[in-house]
C-alpha cells in the first residue's frame, strides 16, 4: 500500500509527519528521516490495528496533488 504523507517542519523543533488518508496516524522526529522512519511505524501499527478490530483499511482513491502560489496583498 501506498500514503501521501505530509511533512511539516515542528513549530520548536523537529519534524511532525502524518498520512491524511488514516486519519489520526501522526508521527514525528528530530529529523526528516527519522519523521519518516516514525511515521511509517504508525502506519504499519495503525493499519494490523485496523485489520485486527476488523476494520476496513482506507485507501487513496482519486486524489489530486496541486501546489499553489498565491501573492499577498
Amino acid at each position: 500500500m501506498k500514503y501521501t504523507i505530509i511533512i511539516e517542519k515542528g513549530r520548536e523543533s523537529g519534524y511532525v509527519t502524518y498520512a491524511p488518508a488514516l486519519k489520526g496516524c501522526v508521527s514525528q522526529g528530530k529529523t526528516k528521516s527519522e519523521a519518516l522512519r516514525n511515521i511509517k511505524e504508525a502506519i504499519e501499527a495503525y493499519i494490523e490495528a485496523l485489520l485486527e478490530d476488523g476494520l476496513p483499511v482506507p485507501t487513496e482513491v482519486g486524489k489530486d496533488t496541486v501546489e499553489l502560489e498565491v501573492a499577498a496583498k
